[in-house]
């Protein structure tokens, strides 16, 4: 028999939840049979949900957590306070080894601070980065950090560096992952005083493929595998991306409908343009890991539904059959032990 991976799943984060949640568990479990999904919320709530949906009943177990961390409480104190929330309660499926993975679409904040509270940093590990596939014109690249460390450091950096040339490979299957970190130009004196003292650390590790900086224009062309940066800068492009991406289709689709022979035209190249548009949808990669825990947490958009939610769910099987943990702990030279 195969070995289930086991996925706890916070079914009130998010602004669809329950409703895209559950049916983005169900949707997971059906679409593979290694999958088991503990759906944490309010019990009633999330069984109401459920009883829509034809599902192996054996792989969906629901775990009552009565509370619910809101997005504007500060993370810190949500998590110590409130206990039997969703997140908290599927946060500790992971620690005590129930789960493997966890997955949430609630409060950034709570999902980073309650991941390394509750589940832990791997020893050795600085600072877990917050790590997402963007599509790029060649496929897709990891940008790491996205959003956990707006204040990173030079060695925290490097270890986003080799985390990333770990996933990359591992996940995706990418054969020595070119691994750049993000600047203002393309020669090496350019840059911020972190970018400056990162580089040379960059160039002269040995675990990694660096091919040097990459300015934000490159991204989208698929120029490198893993691009690093701290999470302001990250977070940055993330959002620019999300947003012209998002413009561009709407002002595409405007577009098509002003004549009648602009609307034909649409007719012709719909499929062709559906297909190529689905490369470039953020919800098609499921959400953002938190690289460097004990255990795999995955932070999907607030404003996910069941596709990304279902995703997200499918990425953890990967996750753990290529034993990426198991890879970081190894790759990831703990020089300070």
């Amino acid at each position: 028999m195969e070995e289930m991976t086991r996925v706890a799943v916070d079914a009130m984060g998010g602004d669809n939840a329950p409703v895209e949640i559950v049916k983005g568990a169900v949707d997971a479990v059906n679409a593979n049979q290694k999958i088991k999904v503990y759906l944490t919320g309010k019990e009633d709530v999330v069984k109401a949900e459920l009883s829509k949906y034809t599902y192996d009943t054996e792989r969906i177990e629901v775990v009552n957590a009565d509370e619910v961390i809101e997005t504007a409480e500060p993370p810190v104190q949500a998590i110590r306070k409130k206990k039997n929330s969703s997140i908290v309660v599927a946060l500790n499926l992971v620690k005590d080894g129930t789960c493997d993975a966890f997955v949430s679409a609630g409060s950034s904040g709570a999902v980073l601070v309650g991941g390394q509270l509750i589940v832990g940093r791997i020893r050795g590990i600085e600072r877990p980065p917050l790590a997402p596939l963007i599509p790029t014109e060649k496929g897709c690249s990891l940008l790491i950090d996205c959003g956990a460390n707006v204040d990173a450091r030079p060695s925290h950096l490097v270890q986003f560096a080799k985390m990333g040339s770990v996933y990359m490979e591992s996940v995706m299957g990418v054969e020595k992952p070119r691994v750049a970190i993000v600047n203002i130009g393309a020669e090496e004196e350019k840059g911020n005083a972190l970018v400056k003292e990162t580089f040379p650390l960059l160039k002269n590790c040995p675990e990694i493929n660096f091919i040097g900086s990459i300015e934000a224009r490159d991204i989208p062309t698929g120029y490198a595998d893993v691009i690093v940066c701290e999470a302001f800068a990250g977070n940055i492009i993330l959002k620019l991306y999300e947003g012209v991406g998002a413009t561009l289709i709407k002002k595409v689709k405007a577009g098509m409908m002003t004549s009648l022979r602009s609307k034909i035209g649409a007719l012709l190249v719909k499929p062709a343009l559906k297909k190529t548009l689905k490369t470039f949808d953020l919800q098609e990669y499921g959400g953002a890991p938190l690289l460097g825990l004990n255990g795999l947490v995955v932070k999907t958009h607030g404003s996910s539904k069941a596709i990304e939610i279902k995703n997200s769910i499918l990425q953890c099987v990967t996750f753990k059959e290529q034993k990426i943990n198991e890879k970081i702990k190894d790759k990831v030279i703990l020089k300070d032990e």
